[in-house]
């Protein structure tokens, strides 16, 4: 893939040593290091993108006025690299995470970025930074495309004229060390994640920054995660911290809808296209928590999970709110979870058939 814009390339001087870089790859946890090169391309407006570049990984340099610090306006995504079998590396769907990328920059008053550049972003990334991509199995490369608005200058009038687009990577773990845990969530009736008209389906800091505080919360009540829901009654489960959510009910899938107000995930996406593979129906509906109670309480639910980039396929075994606590099944993995969980590793690392044609090959 190659895209109209000229990239200039500096490779960085100080790359690490591959003893430095082996070093890092043996435990490499999440977000915590980072490969040797990133991609960055200005925006100015009348002019267009600009100065796309490779250069060596590094701070950047901006003003106290930056327009990014003080109205937030930026927007970003998450996507990853796969070593497969037989040493190709390829990404999963870079298309959809382009597509994404510009429905949140149009939401946020910014400027969309032709996909073939954000692909080729990517591909320019890896390709220089392969030997970053982890051969432990379960590991990979995570991949940061984000925009920020970069105007100098203070004043809420007009958004931005000028932004830059990054892309970083970092190599990752396997979200499960020791194998697949299920969560337990509490659910948020205090805090709203979004509401309609807002900025629910972007992908964008301010959705995150404000989830902090109901996180926090979950955390003081022993739980793993915070659950969403609904911004009018607090009574309809919308998504799971940066996750998306299905509920099991026997051979059916049942997972939020998508209503302006939660992420549309690309993971979620895939589950509901490739569920009929598997002899499941998928289907988006909406669900309160009194329903998904009696429903684990009867048996007729019998598992949740939920879905995202980092984590993949992670079940939940336990809820709490503030009036309320049950278990989901067993409260143990179910069977259905693990089958989806395997189908979409498989098909992201090669081990399975990619009917759907989703795989990306990089190098």
């Amino acid at each position: 893939m190659t895209s109209q814009l000229s990239f200039d390339v500096q490779l960085n001087p100080h790359a690490r040593t591959a003893a430095e870089r082996q070093a890092v790859l043996a435990d490499p946890g999440f977000g915590q290091h980072f490969t040797d090169h990133m991609v960055s391309i200005d925006f100015t407006e009348g002019v267009g993108w600009h100065d796309a570049r490779l250069e060596p990984y590094g701070p950047l340099v901006l003003d106290p006025a930056t327009s990014v610090f003080h109205y937030a306006q930026e927007l970003f995504e998450g996507l990853k690299a796969y070593r497969q079998v037989g040493g190709a590396i390829a990404a999963f769907r870079p298309y959809a995470n382009a597509a994404r990328f510009n429905r949140s920059a149009l939401r946020m008053a910014m400027p969309e970025l032709p996909e073939d550049v954000f692909v080729e972003s990517l591909e320019r990334l890896v390709q220089t930074d392969r030997e970053w991509v982890p051969t432990t199995e379960g590991h990979s490369l995570y991949l940061r495309p984000f925009m920020i608005a970069t105007q100098v200058g203070l004043g809420v009038n007009y958004p931005s004229k000028t932004f830059r687009y990054i892309v970083f990577a970092s190599p990752a773990a396997s979200y499960f060390a020791g194998g697949v845990k299920p969560v337990s969530v509490w659910l948020s009736t205090e805090y709203t994640r979004a509401a309609p008209g807002g900025t629910g389906f972007a992908k964008c800091g301010g959705n995150y920054a404000a989830a902090f505080v109901a996180q926090r919360q979950a955390v003081e009540h022993g739980c793993d995660q915070v659950v969403w829901l609904d911004a009018v009654e607090h009574r309809y489960v919308e998504e799971m911290g940066g996750m998306n959510l299905f509920f099991v009910f026997g051979d059916r899938l049942l997972t939020p809808a998508l209503t302006g107000t939660l992420l549309p995930g690309v993971t979620r996406d895939s589950i509901i296209t490739f569920a009929e593979d598997l002899g499941l129906t998928a289907e988006e509906g909406r669900l309160s928590i009194e329903e998904w109670q009696a429903g684990c309480e009867s048996g007729e639910l019998t598992e949740v999970f939920a879905c995202g980039t980092a984590a993949v396929v992670t079940p939940v075994g336990s809820v709490k709110g503030a009036d309320r606590e049950w278990t989901v099944g067993d409260g143990g993995p179910g069977a259905v979870t693990m089958r989806i969980r395997d189908e979409l590793l498989g098909i992201q690392y090669g081990t399975r058939p990619d009917p759907h044609h989703w795989v990306h090959k990089i190098c």
